[in-house]
Parts: structure tokens; sequence; C-alpha cells
């Protein structure tokens, strides 16, 4: 981190206050990226700050319907929780969030509905989904500004009941738009027609939310289809001119009684510029193609089929099985902001609503409780937008925060942490070309790769312990190196090594590049204060663990808010 973004970061960490319950609060003055539980760091973002929310929260959608409602007993590891696994289940944190949605602390919609879907679903891993979402909404609802609204992401699995959900936290009234979105255009299902699209469920803050109508390029076989006649202006189509609701003046016009969508005077005028089409029973509005392709096409509705999904061959591809097109994330936040206005993306996974909001010149919020996500998203920003700024927040700083790390969840954020900085990629990721899982890794945590001269991709084995460590340790680590049939072998360590250890690191042969032959240590040692310093290790250059995203441009150079 550079002096400026050091010193921005120490001004945002020094300018937390505290609110009544005694959190400290953050005061949003930049763009940041937040590691842990979402849950944890939306109780302390302020009250009615936020204009738009997006969230893609994980779901196993690809699971069987009713292995969802399965009965669960004893408590695993929730490490699996803190990855891009869509995975839920009933333990004794879903008992104390229940014991909180039931209680005096939220609204009686809330409770009642917290205790009905306890009853029709029982402790299934569904219910736990549901209490895991319901209570994150409600500081979502909190964060909100009062012309804010929230765009949820789901499927069919779970869409009716977190609509239910939305409308205890939102209320009823507020619930906007389901929006459908067709993902596929085939998709075979054996036994019940195939599923091709996503739920967005739209809800407002109030009555009074900010939103702008969004326009789609009209298809060439809709044009083909509806824009029929002709004259002297070019193609139109014929629309309707029934009121709104069936309500609306009643007069005669060209011999035909009944409500009329304008009043008499509108309608005698839109004759007069030769827009009424009277050739049919009853006079109809003629639309031009050409006025409305200058527009940008017809309204958007309720169903998007226009927008397809981030397919093998997409240019913004990275290789996250659940990601989502620009385009979509484009739709929503023009819909929902304006320049300047705040985004969060509480699940925000590998960053696409962050990439956007940038794109569209918002300022952006994101929150991950994996260190992959974080390392995807700055990787991803770094060669979107080269000169972005914005700071991260959660990952270690010092030696002291790194010791808190490694005593969560078995070590693995620490793991993750430590395999981001050096640009690694994680074992059981889904670009993991050995498909090794978590929890199998065979003495492997992480992997690094580089190519030679002739092409032949050699690998780089990673270990990161944060325990203790002795020199049985580079030992094993030098029989992974053997048995995965890797060129060079990399271990992390929280605590300082033993003069063994890097004797045995000394003792061991080194590797010769075939093409340069330039000689790398085979084995390497580097702490966690050395990761903290920014110490890298010695390798050839390596391919990079995530794919570039293209470098976009921004909407405008405009800019709204204190930072720009």
């Amino acid at each position: 981190m550079d002096r400026k973004n050091e010193s921005r970061l120490h001004n945002l960490l020094n300018s937390e206050r505290h609110d009544s319950t005694g959190l400290r609060q953050i005061a949003l003055q930049g763009n940041v990226l937040f590691y842990g539980d979402n849950l944890d760091i939306l109780k302390r973002v302020p009250d009615e700050s936020i204009d738009l929310i997006y969230l893609d929260p994980p779901f196993n959608s690809k699971a069987d319907y009713n292995v969802l409602f399965k009965e669960v007993s004893g408590e695993k590891s929730t490490a699996q929780k803190q990855a891009f696994s869509d995975f839920w289940e009933w333990d004794s944190a879903t008992t104390r969030t229940y014991a909180y949605l039931t209680g005096n602390e939220v609204n009686n919609r809330v409770a009642t509905v917290a205790e009905s879907l306890h009853q029709i679903l029982g402790q299934s891993d569904m219910t736990a989904y549901l209490f895991m979402m319901t209570i994150r909404l409600t500081e979502l609802h909190r964060v909100l500004k009062p012309t804010g609204s929230l765009w949820l992401h789901c499927d069919s699995t779970a869409s009716h009941y977190l609509k239910v959900v939305l409308d205890a936290v939102f209320g009823v009234e507020n619930f906007r738009n389901e929006i459908i979105w067709k993902r596929f255009n085939f998709h075979a299902d054996a036994r019940r027609f195939g599923k091709v699209g996503d739920r967005i469920l739209f809800y407002s803050k109030t009555k009074d939310y900010k939103f702008n109508r969004q326009w789609a390029p009209l298809k060439e076989s809709y044009k083909a289809s509806h824009f029929t006649h002709s004259d002297e202006r070019g193609k139109f189509t014929l629309d309707n001119l029934n009121p709104p609701a069936g309500r609306g003046p009643v007069y005669e016009f060209h011999g035909v009684k009944r409500a009329w969508r304008y009043t008499r005077e509108k309608m005698l005028q839109l004759e007069k510029d030769g827009r009424i089409y009277t050739d049919s029973t009853i006079p109809r509005l003629k639309r031009y193609l050409e006025e409305i392709e200058a527009k940008g096409g017809a309204a958007v509705h309720e169903i998007w089929d226009d927008i397809p999904a981030v397919n093998s061959q997409a240019k913004e591809r990275l290789g996250f099985q659940t990601q989502k097109p620009e385009a979509l994330l484009e739709r929503i936040i023009k819909a929902g902001s304006d320049k300047g206005d705040w985004v969060l993306d509480p699940f925000c996974g590998c960053g696409t609503a962050i990439e956007v909001s940038e794109k569209l010149n918002r300022h952006w919020v994101g929150i991950d409780i994996t260190f992959l996500a974080l390392n995807i998203i700055t990787d991803r920003m770094r060669h979107s937008f080269p000169r972005a700024r914005f700071d991260t927040m959660g990952d270690p700083k010092d030696l002291e925060s790194a010791r808190d790390l490694a005593k969560k969840d078995n070590g693995y954020p620490l793991q993750e942490w430590a395999l981001m900085k050096i640009q690694a990629r994680p074992i059981g990721s889904s670009s993991d070309p050995d498909h090794v899982k978590r929890g199998a890794d065979k003495g492997v945590d992480g992997w690094m790769r580089f190519a030679d001269g002739d092409g032949n991709i050699h690998k780089i084995v990673i270990q990161v312990k944060g325990g203790h460590v002795g020199v049985s340790k580079i030992r094993e680590l030098r029989d992974t190196v053997t048995r995965q049939n890797a060129s060079m072998g990399i271990f992390i360590t929280l605590e300082e090594p033993t003069s063994e250890m890097i004797k045995e690191v000394k003792a061991t042969d080194p590797f010769m590049h075939p093409t340069w032959q330039h000689e790398y240590p085979r084995l390497q040692i580097l702490t966690v204060q050395d990761l903290l310093d920014g110490k890298m290790p010695d390798t050839p250059p390596t391919i990079s663990s995530f794919k570039e995203a293209p470098i976009a441009r921004r909407a405008s150079r405009e800019r709204n808010g204190t930072l720009f």
C-alpha cells in the first residue's frame, strides 16, 4: 500500500464513531472492500447511508430440492460456508438467530414470519438459509436511504420464501417487481419444464424511491412482426388508446364512445399531427420505429430475455461459477441510482457489482467472507481501472491481527490471505486444475504455475502453517513437491522458522530453469511478517491465477462525492 492510500486508510479508521449500542460505525468516505461476516460489518454501517443494495447470496440451487429440507444433527466446521460454496445448515448459530428474530428486538411481522417458517419447514437447511438471510435483510433495510432500493438475486428454489421475508422486512406496499432474468435459451430437465431463469426481487425503502426507466433495443424479429404499417414518416406499429386501469375521460371520438387514454383536446391534437390511425373499428395510436429506436428502444419490462449469461467464451468471464454479466448489473444500478450514489454488495463474490459501480461513477462498498473473493476483485479492479482508488478492511495489517486471523476456522482465513498475498490459487477453487478439495489436500494449500521456453507448465506447491513449526514440516514439503511432480515449494509460516528449517532449505538442491539456466531455491520459507512487508517468493514469472478483466471505460469523468 502506498503512503497516500495508507493515509486514507488511517483517516478512515480514525473517522469511525460510536453509535448508541457502542459499536464503532464506519464513516463511508471512499470505496472499500471488507473481509468478514457481512452481518458483523453491516451493524457498523450508518443508518440510511446507502442508495442501492444488490445481493446475490450463495445458495445451493443445484441440489435436489428435497435435500434442503433434511434434518441436520451435529455441528460442522463453518469453514466450508466461508468459501464460494453454496452451503447452509441448521446449527447453534441458527438457533440463536431464531431466538433473536422471534424476540422483542424486531418488528412483529418479521417475528411472525420467522415462527411460521420454523413451523412449516422445521430445523432444515432451508430454514437455516432463510433465517440467515432474514437477519441480514433487517440490517440492509436499516442502512438504506428512504429513497433507496434493494435488488435480491435468487432462483425459484427459495424465491417464494424470500419474497415473504422481504414483505415482512420492507412492507408489502414496497414490493416493486419480481424480475425474471432468462439465463438460458434451452435447458432440459427430464421430469419438469426446463429451468431457464433467475429471479430478482426489487423492493424500495419507501414509496418515494429513486427509479430511472431503462430502455432496451428492439429485436429484429419483433420489428419485422410488429412494425408492419408505414407512411411518409416511416414504419409504425399500432397501440391501443385504453386508459390506465380502465379509468379515463369518456367521450365520443370517430363514432366510438368510451373511456380514452387522453383528453379530447389531446386526441384532436394527436390526430392533427397524424398520430391517430382510423382505418379500423376503434382508433389507435401510431408509434414510429425511428422514434422508438432514437430513445434507446422499448421500456424494459419485468421479463429480461435480452441479457445472456456469462458463457465460456465471454471476454468478461473470470472463471467464477456464478458470475453474473456486467450488462445485468449495469441495468440494475442505472435503474436504482445516480452518479455519486452509494452501492452496497454484501455478497460481492467476484465483484461484478463493484466493477460496474466504478464504471458508472458510483461509490461502492463490497463485503465478502473469503480472501479469495477479495483477491479476485482486487485483481479485477487493477486491470479494469488501473487508476481506481479503494481500501481493503479486515485483512491483517500487522502480526497481531494475523495471529487473530489464524485462530479462526482452523486457520483457513489466514491460509487464504497468505495465498492472496503471493497471487496463488487456493486448492478446491473452481479453476484449480488439480481438482483438489479442501480437507483432502495431501499437503497442498495452494498452487502457482509458470511456463518455460518450451511451453511446459511447472507447478509450485504452497503450504501455509499458522501454528508450531519445525524441520519436519520442511521435509514434508520436500516430499510433497516430489509426490506432486512440482518444480518448487513455498512454505509460509506465522511463526519464525527455526535454524534447522533454514539449514534444510539451504541443503536442498536448487531448481534450474531449463530455458535460461537460472537457479531458484527449490524450497523457500516466507514468514507472515515477510508478506506484511511486501516480500514475494523468488520464482520465475508466474501465470496469473486469475483471468485478467479487460480495461473498462467509465461512463463519464464526472464524479459526485468527497473523494472524487
